[in-house]
């Protein structure tokens, strides 16, 4: 499982690392993303239905991740 933690201040978007670890991960593989910014959060919910990419929310204190498995043949890096 690829994880991405992206709490805490970063020098960009935390939207940034979070679609770097969706087109990065092989199709099929589960991929883990904590952030506490919650317009990030909101937009890769976003991204991640219009890919067709199940997902799972969960809330903690202090965090909000999100858990999906990366469709397969969804967009790639190029």
């Amino acid at each position: 499982m690829k994880a991405v933690d992206t709490r805490g201040a970063l020098p960009y978007s935390p939207l940034v690392p979070m679609l770097r670890a969706y087109y990065t991960a092989a199709p099929g593989e589960a991929v883990d993303l904590a952030t506490d910014d919650e317009a990030a959060f909101a937009d890769m919910k976003e991204f991640l239905a219009e890919q067709g990419a199940g997902f799972r929310e969960i809330y903690e204190a202090g965090a909000m991740r999100l858990q999906f498995t990366r469709p397969d043949g969804g967009p790639s890096a190029r």
